[in-house]
């Protein structure tokens, strides 16, 4: 029961950092789209970005939830964490400029200490692609 209750732990994880942060920036979209118009390496694709990373997130949601499709959805995870913590790595070290900082609950973090919590959660994701039960159904 532990054992089982472990494997379940990054996919329970990863669906709440998700649903969370898809629901905020929806909820907030005026002032996730300025975020991103500030952003120097985004800014001409702030439109089309600011729909469509939401949307990934509860896609990535939704497969994380069900059994059938979780390795998916932790690939997913995987891709999109790792996407989030090569950009923040880039505004820390190549942007001339930082703009402000996520919404909701990130928002009290610095961008140094988002690259940490990023970090942490693609790991988390990586921990589910290696640990999902690879069981046969034969």
């Amino acid at each position: 029961m532990l054992k089982k209750s472990l494997l379940e732990l990054p996919a329970v994880l990863l669906t709440i950092l998700f649903t969370y942060a898809s629901i905020s920036k929806l909820l907030q979209y005026n002032t996730f789209r300025f975020q991103l118009d500030q952003s120097p390496f985004i800014t001409g694709y702030s439109g089309i970005i600011a729909w469509f990373i939401p949307a990934i997130e509860l896609i990535t949601t939704a497969m994380l939830v069900f059994p059938a499709t979780r390795l998916k959805g932790f690939y997913f995870s995987y891709g999109l964490m790792l996407l989030f913590t090569v950009y923040i790595y880039a505004i820390l070290h190549f942007s001339y400029f930082i703009p402000c900082s996520c919404g909701g609950i990130l928002s009290r973090m610095n961008w140094q200490q988002h690259l940490v919590f990023n970090v942490i959660f693609t790991l988390i994701a990586l921990a589910g692609i290696f640990t999902f039960p690879f069981k046969s159904k034969a």
